[in-house]
């Protein structure tokens, strides 16, 4: 086989092996958001009644434009 031959093989290889490892990743990620989904007001409200304060709306649209911010 020319080295041509093998060039071509080795990088379809890498195109077919980086088509399935994006689905893969894709599959896992949604997955892992379905069954760990990302915070929630009520969430941020509970978070607040652990800490021993009563949340105001403002303080919880603060913290979710924070969460949003870090993303």
């Amino acid at each position: 086989m020319t080295w041509w031959g093998v060039l071509l093989i080795g990088i379809a290889c890498l195109i077919v092996g980086g088509i399935i490892g994006f689905i893969i990743t894709r599959k896992i990620i949604q997955k892992q958001l379905k069954d760990n989904p990302p915070i929630n007001e009520n969430q941020i409200r509970a978070m607040y009644r652990s800490m021993g304060r009563k949340p105001s709306e403002a303080d919880i649209k603060k913290t979710m434009n924070a969460v949003k911010r870090g993303k």
